[in-house]
C-alpha cells in the first residue's frame, strides 16, 4: 500500500462505533473513504442496511452508507479503536493481527496503560495513541448525536513512521475533526489523564455535574488535581494544576463525565483504566495520592 499522498482514498477500520467511533466513521465516509465498522451482530447488521446517521451542530446532520462487519477480513489503513475499556479484550478478538498486518492501530482510549497491552498484541511501531476530546453519544445503533461544538484529535505514536501519522492526521482534518500530530506521546496521555481523572472520579463519586463538584468540593477537587499532577510529572508528563482548574471553571456547569453517564446508565465504569491506573502510576514512582486513592475505594465500594 503507498503511503505517500496525504489525500487518496484510505481504507479504516473502526472497532466500536458508538458516540466517538461512529462520529469519526460517518465523517471519513462521507468525505469518501472506505469505512468498516466492526461491532456484534445487530449492530453489525443495522449499519449495513441503515447506514450512520449524524446529528451534528457543528458537522451538519447527514447519513451515509459505511460497510459493517463482526470481524476485520483483510488488511486496512488503519483501525480506530473507539470501545470502552471495559470491553476491550473482548473487542480485540474482532481484529486479529495478522489481517491487520502493517496497519495502523489507533486506540482513543481514556487512561495511559492501554498502548502498552496493544503494542504487545499488534506491531509495536503501528501503534498510534490518540487523544480526542468531543462529546459525542449514540443514541441508537448507528444513530450518533454529536454534542459540542468542537472535536479535536491529537494522534501521538512512539516509533511510529512519521509520514504515516502525518498522512491519517490530514485525512482526518479534511474529513473534520481538527487533528494534529503530537511528538510526546507520554505526554500527550498524561495531559488527558490528567484532566479527566479528577473530573470522572468525583463527578461519578457524588453524582453531580461538573459545575456543583467544582463550587461545593472544590477543595477536593483541588487536592485530586495536585495529586494527579504530582503522577503526571513523575511519569514524565505535564503538570499544571492551576490549568487545570482554570479549564474545568470554564466548562459549562451542567457538563458530566462519561464516567457518570455510564453509572446513571448501570453500566460497567472504567475505574480500573481511570482511577486505579493512577494509583499503580502513584505507586510505581512512590508518589503520595490520599485523596485519590480514598475516592477510588469509595467508588469500588458503591458496587463499581
Amino acid at each position: 500500500m503507498a503511503h505517500d499522498s496525504a489525500h487518496r482514498e484510505l481504507t479504516v477500520a473502526v472497532l466500536g462505533p458508538g458516540g466517538t467511533g461512529g462520529l469519526l466513521a460517518a465523517l471519513l465516509a462521507r468525505a469518501g473513504h472506505r469505512v468498516i465498522c466492526l461491532a456484534g451482530d445487530d449492530t453489525a447488521s443495522t449499519l449495513r442496511t441503515a447506514g450512520l446517521q449524524l446529528r451534528s451542530g457543528t458537522f451538519g446532520d447527514f447519513t451515509t452508507p459505511v460497510e459493517a462487519d463482526t470481524e476485520l477480513r483483510e488488511p486496512v489503513d488503519a483501525c480506530v479503536i473507539a470501545v470502552k475499556h471495559t470491553s476491550l479484550p473482548s473487542a480485540l478478538d474482532r481484529v486479529p493481527p495478522t489481517t491487520l498486518g502493517d496497519g495502523l492501530v489507533v486506540p482513543l482510549l481514556n487512561g495511559v496503560e492501554h498502548p502498552a497491552a496493544l503494542r504487545a498484541r499488534y506491531r509495536p511501531d503501528r501503534v498510534a495513541p490518540a487523544v480526542i476530546r468531543v462529546e459525542s453519544t449514540r443514541v441508537a445503533p448507528g444513530v450518533i448525536e454529536h454534542g459540542s461544538p468542537f472535536a479535536e484529535l491529537d494522534l501521538t505514536g512512539d516509533g511510529v513512521p512519521r509520514d504515516r501519522l502525518d498522512a491519517l492526521a490530514s485525512v482526518l482534518s479534511a474529513a473534520g475533526p481538527t487533528t494534529r500530530v503530537l511528538d510526546d506521546e507520554t505526554a500527550a496521555l498524561w495531559a488527558k489523564m490528567s484532566f479527566l481523572a479528577p473530573f470522572a472520579l468525583l463527578t461519578t463519586l457524588y453524582a453531580l455535574p461538573l459545575g456543583e463538584v467544582r463550587t461545593r468540593h472544590r477543595e477536593e477537587l483541588t487536592a485530586l488535581v495536585e495529586e494527579t499532577a504530582a503522577v503526571s510529572a513523575a511519569c514524565g508528563g505535564p503538570a499544571d494544576p492551576a490549568q487545570a482548574l482554570a479549564r474545568y471553571d470554564a466548562f459549562p456547569p451542567g457538563t458530566k463525565s462519561s464516567m457518570q453517564r455510564d453509572a446513571e446508565a448501570g453500566r460497567p465504569l472504567e475505574l480500573d483504566a481511570i482511577g486505579r491506573a493512577l494509583l499503580r502510576a502513584a505507586d510505581r514512582h512512590g508518589v503520595q495520592v490520599p485523596v485519590t486513592a480514598r475516592v477510588v475505594r469509595e467508588l469500588a465500594d458503591t458496587g463499581h
